[in-house]
């Protein structure tokens, strides 16, 4: 369990509160990733904290109180969904993005209905997570796909969907798909976004 934590601010500081709104904790596995999206928050006024999944969250949450969450939906230890779920019970108000190299409709509608306000598909840049913050409604002017749903696409969705029911279990997931192991996760490694 990976939790770094921020500079600590002394609540007599005339700009404690406003430093507590540029509390933000990012909730991902990848030590790398981390450490570039941290310094850019940083550059721009943020105290980050970082937790690597569920029980780190929670241990955080005991004594931060951030205002911004960025989460990666696919942890070492588990689905990011899960600790969406525990971030916005701790706080409703705050802004959490999800990230994910997994893009799919299934997850993106679970990540919504959890309490994200929005969800990236990797890359994302901190311009990106800034931008997602800062929406607070939905975009009308988004243009509906033209075209059917290729076979491909649906099949993609069935395994994210099925992948969301069994909790990111590879294993069951390939079991209630019908197809072996190893066949699903080829499927998962080419789909992989960098």
């Amino acid at each position: 369990m990976a939790i770094e934590r921020g500079p600590d601010m002394d609540p007599a500081e005339p700009d404690a509160a406003e430093e507590l709104e540029r509390r933000l904790v990012l909730v991902e596995d990848d030590a790398s990733f981390v450490k570039a999206l941290r310094r850019s928050f940083e550059r721009r006024g943020y105290t980050v904290d970082w937790c690597d999944g569920l029980d780190s969250v929670r241990t955080l949450l005991e004594t931060v109180q951030p205002g911004y969450a960025v989460v990666d939906l696919k942890l070492g230890s588990g689905s990011g969904l899960e600790c969406v779920k525990e971030l916005y019970a701790h706080d409703p108000d705050m802004r959490i993005v999800v990230l994910t190299g997994f893009a799919s409709i299934a997850t993106a509608v679970e990540a919504i209905k959890l309490g994200a306000c929005h969800y990236l598909a990797k890359p994302s840049n901190t311009d990106d997570i800034e931008a997602a913050f800062e929406r607070t409604e939905g975009d009308t002017s988004v243009a509906l796909a033209g075209r059917t749903t290729s076979l491909k696409n649906l099949e993609w969705e069935r395994i994210h969907e099925t992948l969301v029911d069994t909790g990111f279990n590879i294993s069951e997931t390939a079991r209630r798909l019908g197809m072996h192991r190893r066949t699903l996760a080829r499927k998962l490694e080419k789909k992989r976004v960098p």
